[in-house]
């Protein structure tokens, strides 16, 4: 066994592999980029000559990690007749230049994917064919790389993939994605830049245990951090934090593909994604550009996952059950990139081109019930429904032809007196709703679209912190995915007397009747309100929910949320520049959703919330105008939502005709 724990036995090498541990790859500037070659061997252990196709994966998390990569990666692909590569990214691991590693703002990281990807086609044991994968930051190399186009590329798996730091990984709508923060900390701990600095190790050590401590102490100060520890990346905190609007620091690059598609490589390209992943918008957007403006096949593929879950295994993903057809797991995940690799790097007539452009799943069409608990999730969240067993909601596979689905239609439910959500429109002169955004009482996230919000444990006693690796000494203290809308003293930010989100003063609530028949919304969701505040700045956030009626098993009814998304009201004109509120002004605004696939089952209500907050998925506005980042004070902000004739407050759900 490992430091890492024993591997599953689907994972385990059926050949023989060999590893070159260390190879150090030249760049274009002289810096060498350490990388492990994983090869078939020959019996007496040698490496066999080839040729082999290549398949390459750049991490920041570790090249010898064998749960992330070593497994599924190394030995997986070379035991089936590849030569693989797995290379720490400049100055992480053994790489060279350390000091210069900015997490997902390196300048360098296409080049440096370019110039692997070209060392490797060169090499005798190469055919010179090469596939890129990797799942989150490891995908943003792999969209890095193929934005080079380097000759040698020619086919790719990328999972997970953010497209633009504005717009989600880093903020969103004017705010700050909160899980950056923790995620820092991983990256700091095993700096290569302090390994022998104890006092620096010490400091990131307590960062990293006191992750939810940090966070009610903000604003963050310079210098101040626990990551002051590590410079460089205390420097792109600040970044994260500080800036707003649009400008060279977000236009790089590695942090904006978005704008750049028509110089990726025209490849072979799978995107996979699940709805409760933090970037589900970006990875179906860059499937409909990427399939709009290239010649070769574009796939998609979107589960009911969270940021990890299509790798885990498992069907329950935060407090809900899909049913045994969500869960991949490895097994499923290798067979599926084997077989897209084989046919476009070793021409195995296999069909893979001729799959549908979009496998999707639909969730919902289960019965409510709830299952018994399994230790995946209520070992770590105590109480509440997960507690109890995990909600069956069900779901579907699906095969379509393109994304966006063209036959869904946009329909807008409307804000109506009576806490009212209505596909007919207000005809009232007058309708509106307020409530108080009060800094120091934000409103928690309560399951959400994000990475893990990642905390380390205390090593246990007589354990060396060498033989757990620093994500294995980690637990999240949030739900990265659905639960049920209610505060409990086990979820960060919940208070006495644990209310209902919908009981809230500073949550306003619009949901419809109970439904006739069930309504199917596949598609992106925007939120299009007409509002007002107190306050020179202030946020608005938006949540999608389906509302489970009272049952024997959940009696008061199961709220699940489906989407939420936010707009700092100064940004509410776009990112180019910020612009105050003049308090009592209306002001038309415009919250953008992730696209979702959920069946809202007959009896059902669609709900969407309206509030200021949710925290910690995003840092809080103190409404005072200051500089994003730099306010000396908080006020109480009065915000205000008109839904009347003359200011229609309205959802747009992409609704699918029934029976489709």
């Amino acid at each position: 066994m490992s430091k890492w724990g024993p591997m599953p036995a689907d994972l385990q090498a059926a050949r023989r592999v060999v590893v070159s541990r260390n190879v150090m790859i030249p760049m274009r500037d002289g810096k060498r980029l350490a990388t492990d070659i994983y090869r078939p061997a020959l019996e007496n252990g040698d490496p066999a000559p080839g040729p082999f196709p290549v398949i390459l994966t750049r991490t920041s998390y570790d090249k010898s990690n064998p749960a992330m990569q070593v497994e599924p990666v190394g030995n997986f692909f070379a035991a089936h007749g590849y030569a693989v590569a797995i290379q720490d990214l400049r100055g992480r691991g053994e790489s060279e230049d350390v000091g210069n590693y900015h997490h997902v703002a390196n300048p360098e990281e296409g080049n440096d994917g370019y110039d692997t990807v070209e060392w490797l086609a060169r090499q005798p044991w190469s055919t010179g064919r090469v596939g890129m994968v990797g799942t989150s930051h490891s995908a943003v190399c792999t969209n890095a790389a193929a934005l080079k186009s380097p000759p040698g590329l020619k086919a790719a798996w990328i999972d997970s993939a953010p497209t633009s730091g504005l717009d989600w990984q880093c903020r969103r709508g004017g705010a700050m994605a909160m899980q950056m923060f923790p995620a820092l900390f991983v990256h700091a701990h095993d700096a290569p830049e302090i390994r022998n600095d104890p006092a620096a190790m010490a400091r990131i050590e307590w960062g990293g245990r006191h992750v939810r401590n940090q966070l009610l102490s903000m604003p963050f100060k310079p210098g101040q951090t626990a990551l002051a520890a590590v410079p460089n990346l205390e420097r792109i905190l600040f970044h994260y934090y500080y800036d707003g609007t649009h400008s060279d620091f977000w236009a790089m690059e590695t942090l904006e593909n978005k704008t750049r598609w028509d110089q990726f490589a025209d490849i072979p390209c799978v995107l996979s994604t699940g709805w409760y992943d933090l970037f589900t918008e970006e990875a179906t957007q860059q499937f409909a550009e990427l399939a709009r403006r290239k010649t070769s096949p574009m796939k998609l593929v979107v589960g009911p996952w969270n940021h990890t879950a299509m790798r885990g295994g498992g069907s329950v993903v935060g407090e809900v059950d899909f049913g045994a057809s969500a869960a991949w797991g490895y097994a499923k995940y290798n067979s599926e990139r084997l077989r897209w690799f084989d046919r476009w790097l070793k021409d195995v007539d296999n069909g893979a081109q001729d799959d549908p452009p979009v496998r999707m799943f639909t969730m919902g069409g289960g019965d409510g019930s709830l299952s018994p608990p399994k230790s995946s999730g209520a070992g770590v969240f105590g109480s509440g429904i997960a507690a109890k067993g995990y909600l069956n909601h069900g779901g579907r596979w699906r095969e379509e032809q393109q994304w966006p689905l063209p036959e869904a239609v946009q329909t807008p439910f409307y804000l109506r007196e009576g806490n009212r959500l209505s596909t007919e429109a207000p005809k009232a002169r007058s309708g509106a709703t307020t409530w108080t955004h009060d800094p120091e009482h934000p409103v928690p996230t309560l399951g959400a679209s994000v990475a893990p919000f990642l905390e380390f444990v205390p090593l246990p006693k007589g354990i060396s912190p060498d033989y757990l690796s620093t994500r294995g000494r980690m637990t999240t203290f949030t739900y990265d995915g659905p639960m049920h809308q209610r505060e409990r003293p086990d979820i960060f930010g919940s208070a006495e007397p644990y209310p209902m989100l919908s009981e809230r003063s500073d949550v306003v609530v619009f949901e419809t009747e109970p439904l006739a028949e069930a309504v199917e919304v596949t598609g992106q969701v925007r939120v299009k309100l007409w509002v007002s505040s107190s306050a020179l700045d202030t946020d608005f956030t938006a949540r999608l929910i389906d509302v489970y009626p009272p049952s024997a098993d959940v009696p008061e009814g199961y709220h699940m949320n489906i989407l939420d998304s936010i707009l700092r009201a100064r940004f509410r004109d776009g990112f180019d520049a910020e612009r105050l509120m003049e308090p009592g002004t209306i002001y038309p605004i415009t919250i953008v959703l992730p696209p979702t696939s959920n069946l809202f089952g007959r009896g059902h209500r669609i709900r969407l919330d309206i509030a200021s907050s949710n925290f910690p998925q995003f840092d809080v506005n103190p409404n005072t105008g200051e500089p994003l980042g730099r306010h000396t004070h908080t006020v109480r902000a009065h915000n205000m939502v008109h839904f009347d004739a003359a200011h229609p407050s309205h959802v747009v759900l992409p609704v699918m005709p029934a029976g489709a």
